[in-house]
């Protein structure tokens, strides 16, 4: 027996060493990655005090959670390891690992701090250290030492002056940090190299409240000796033409540059290089700019070398003016800069049948082209923008309004030169060429795609062609209007941020880009721009009136929005910061309402809803403004109730309650008749009343039905516009009609959301029927094809047909649901989100009667899977169903 107990130990203890082995190997695999702080990664100009930490755990074991986690913050990345100069170091028990508050010694401004997190989970494991990432405070306002500089005189001249100051660094240098802004936008070089990859900075906000500035670390820009700064200024949205009409110098009527260059030295020392009278201004070769009308460039007046050491200075370059500080305030920036992205050669260049040169990129998006051209001096080469041609194939440009949209440029010496606009951007799939010395060829032209830098997040796609079409364009809607603000349309003489359209887009546009921080600071603009009886205005920032405002289903993206992205990004803070405003719009309503109805105003109602030309039989689906009003008066509340909740304001939750209760009494008297009959007979009536519970309950499954037969009666079509189309589908699904929404989305022809795609269309439009089907236009002033509003299907599509679902109670992803509705002939359909912990994937496919589902959920939450056959929760990992379908 005894060889036998020694074989058997030989083998036990072998087996605890695999065991230990794999444990330690399952161990290291335990990591902690994708650093953020306020959601930005190595941000550097931090302005709260306390800044939130975030982080993303991978773990090859199924159902991990984070149990405890150890967070360290230090001034030196070297020492960290050693435990020195740590300003805060934490151990934690709980599985929080999104927006973790900072809670150390004081930060002090300008500084760079680094740290670091290490976690375990429920398994017993521990990662090791994450890499170190860093973040860096921005700069206070008692540590703005430069001075405003402008042109001297009055700043009239419609080209774009060039800023220029010569410096010396006599010792080695440490860091090196600029801290700049502009009243309009700058473009800013150290040594002729530019110092960012950044566009229109800095960025459009509520200039009259606060202005962005931008920080560069250009420590390896500058060298020993000579050093110089040269910047370019253009009038964008602060002097330009903006909004309606010929609205120029909304915001100032002057252009202005502040920067301050600190500099730290190997010693010790410090430095500072700032603007002031020291510096000096020319015009060179931008003639004029302007975001609607485009840029004239002119290369015979380019000042070689200006921006760079070893020039010059003649007589053409005078002293700056001084200019006094405004009173608004100085802010860093919260959201994303504007970069370039996606190129596009030409697919072709073609002559019209009207005889102009045209070439086609293929793609409706919004940046500007890059030209290469040789040719005499003084050649001119005009490039006109368009998104479609007329059915006869000609250059169609009438639904720009006013907008020139062009970029002129004029040739220096006979060299090949490559041209790029500054400070302007356009919207356009094609490109009119006139004046173009030679042949014109592909090769000669690029488009570049320029918005905001949102990673992107979502994928999705199906069987259906068609269908994948239709993501493609709401995606490409997104990018072309999320360029800084959210705007409706980037191509007219329009291009603002309109409010009914950024609510009705947000919870797609999660979906498909990382939007928590292009939000944040928009609404930061909603805040500032909110009239002090608590109106929010049609467009933000606001560029036309104090009366142009509290529109419903416009204005309530002061309440719908901040809701939405604390869902999908479970920022509790942002309802903390926006609570005051949405409070602030509910009382509005409240102020202007008689007997709990909000029964006057100007309102847009479901704007652009189907109304076929020649309206004999009231096929119009005209919805009462009014009706629509109330519903919205009453989501507004539902979702003040619900910040309230979330931030333990027990007796705002008790004030609204009470008030929300009066609100749909007051509805249900006024517009249903005892039925359940609304007054207006419209899909946008019965989905709004169903979708925000208007009615009693006992009344909502027939006014569902009341809805599906509205949509049968209209040949299985929508007629719904900006206000309806968002909720449409969802409550179809929601009522047990989830193959009527599918009947919806599948139709092919007008109206629908596939007729634009069977038309050719590569981003979203503003009309169902922007093309008619014989090819002819709808009406030219209000017809953008890059309006991404009725892109909101999108958020359907992710939720239902791919089933990923967020859970408000538990926000931000740490818990989902998975719950795929497959419908509409589709045989399979996958989708992926990068949440705030990781990647949530949805895949699957239909077999001989069998719906197979493969699901991943990130490490540090769960899940809940249904099914027709199918409920199950879930921890982290990969898994597959199946289920009878």
């Amino acid at each position: 027996m005894e060889p036998i107990i020694k074989h058997l130990f030989r083998k036990i203890v072998t087996l605890g060493i695999l065991c230990l082995l794999a444990i330690n190997t399952f161990s290291q695999k335990l990591s902690v990655i994708d650093l953020k702080v306020e959601h930005l990664k190595n941000p550097l100009a931090i302005e709260t005090e306390n800044p939130r930490f975030s982080w993303k755990i991978t773990s090859p074991i199924k159902n991990t959670q984070q149990s405890s986690y150890e967070i360290r913050v230090g001034r030196h990345k070297a020492t960290m390891d050693a435990g020195k100069d740590l300003v805060w170091k934490a151990t934690v028990i709980g599985d929080q690992s999104v927006l973790i508050k900072y809670e150390g010694a004081t930060l002090q401004s300008r500084k760079r701090y680094f740290w670091q997190v290490r976690v375990k989970d429920n398994h017993g494991n521990t990662s090791a250290w994450s890499e170190p990432a860093f973040f860096q405070m921005g700069i206070s306002p008692m540590s703005w030492s430069a001075t405003w500089i402008k042109v001297a005189g009055k700043d009239t001249s419609a080209r774009s002056p060039l800023f220029r100051k010569e410096f010396a660094i006599n010792k080695k240098l440490k860091s090196a940090m600029v801290y700049v802004t502009a009243k309009g936008l700058y473009e800013a070089h150290i040594n002729g190299q530019r110092i960012s990859d950044t566009y229109f900075a800095p960025g459009w906000t509520s200039y009259k409240d606060h202005l962005q500035y931008q920080v560069y670390d250009v420590t390896t820009i500058l060298r020993n000796g000579a050093n110089v700064f040269g910047l370019s200024v253009g009038n964008g949205w602060y002097k330009g033409r903006i909004g309606f009409g010929n609205q120029h110098n909304f915001y100032g009527d002057t252009r202005g540059l502040l920067l301050q260059l600190m500099m730290e030295y190997t010693d010790g020392t410090t430095e500072t290089i700032q603007t002031d009278e020291s510096w000096k201004y020319a015009y060179g070769p931008i003639m004029a700019s302007d975001i609607y009308d485009g840029e004239i460039y002119d290369a015979r007046m380019e000042i070689d070398g200006w921006n760079n050491i070893g020039f010059q200075v003649d007589n053409k370059w005078n002293s700056v003016s001084t200019m006094e500080k405004g009173p608004e305030k100085l802010v860093a920036m919260s959201g994303p800069p504007i970069k370039k992205h996606e190129q596009f050669k030409a697919l072709k260049v073609f002559k019209t049948p009207s005889g102009e040169t045209v070439v086609d990129f293929g793609q409706n998006l919004v940046g500007w082209v890059m030209l290469k051209a040789k040719g005499a001096a003084g050649t001119k080469i005009t490039l006109s923008h368009a998104e479609v041609l007329t059915k006869e194939g000609n250059f169609y440009t009438t639904n720009l309004r006013s907008a020139k949209a062009q970029d002129i440029y004029i040739l220096k010496e006979n060299t090949e030169q490559v041209f790029e606009p500054h400070f302007t951007f356009q919207g356009f799939r094609y490109v009119k060429v006139e004046g173009y010395p030679g042949e014109l060829t592909a090769d000669n032209l690029t488009a570049v795609a320029l918005y905001s830098a949102m990673e992107s997040t979502g994928k999705f796609a199906t069987s259906n062609s068609l269908l994948n079409q239709l993501q493609h364009n709401i995606q490409w809607g997104q990018k072309g209007n999320f360029l800084d603000v959210p705007t409706d349309c980037p191509q007219r003489d329009e291009r603002l941020g309109w409010t009914g359209d950024a609510q009705a887009f947000a919870n797609t546009a999660a979906y498909n880009m990382d939007i928590a921080g292009f939000f944040t600071k928009w609404l930061k603009d909603v805040k500032a721009d909110q009239l002090p009886n608590g109106s929010i205005p049609h467009v933000i920032p606001n560029v036309l009136g104090a009366n142009d405002g509290a529109s419903a289903g416009w204005a309530d993206v002061a309440t719908i929005i901040p809701w939405n992205m604390y869902v999908a990004y479970g920022d509790r803070q942002l309802l903390e910061t926006q609570f005051e405003s949405m409070r602030k719009w509910v009382d509005y309503i409240s102020s202007v309402a008689k007997n709990d109805l909000w029964n006057s105003g100007f309102h847009f109602g479901d704007w652009l809803f189907y109304r076929p030309n020649d309206d004999n039989d009231g096929r119009a689906a005209v919805t009462d403004k009014y009706l629509i009003a109330q519903t919205f008066y009453a989501h507004s509340t539902q979702l003040l109730i619900n910040a309230a909740n979330v931030l333990g304001k027990q007796q705002d939750v008790a004030k609204y309650t009470a008030l929300l209760a009066n609100i749909k009494s007051a509805f249900v008297k006024e517009y249903m008749t005892p039925t359940g009959r609304l007054v207006s007979g419209t899909q946008t009536a019965y989905v709004l009343a169903l979708q925000f519970d208007m009615l009693p309950e006992e009344l909502r499954a027939a006014s569902a039905n009341r809805l599906v037969a509205n949509i049968r009666d209209y040949g299985n079509h929508l007629t719904t516009g900006f206000l309806g189309t968002p909720y449409l589908c969802h409550v179809l699904t929601r009522f047990g009609h989830n193959d009527v929404a599918y009947d919806l989305l599948m139709q092919e022809s007008y109206p629908s959301w596939l007729y634009p795609v069977k038309m050719g269309a590569t981003t979203i439009w503003e009309r169902w029927d922007g093309i008619k089907p014989d090819g002819s236009f709808q009406t030219p002033d209000m017809n953008s094809y890059n309006h991404y509003a009725y892109g909101a299907i999108g958020d359907w599509m992710y939720r239902t047909i791919a089933g990923i679902n967020s859970v408000a109670e538990e926000p931000g992803y740490k818990s989902i649901v998975i719950a795929p509705k497959p419908g509409g002939k589709i045989t399979s359909a996958s989708a992926e989100l990068e949440t705030p912990y990781g990647p949530v994937r949805s895949a699957w496919a239909l077999e001989n009667g069998l719906l197979k589902l493969e699901v991943t959920i990130p490490v540090n939450t769960k899940a809940k899977v249904i099914l027709p056959e199918v409920t199950r929760e879930i921890g982290s990992g990969t898994y597959h169903f199946e289920s009878k379908f």
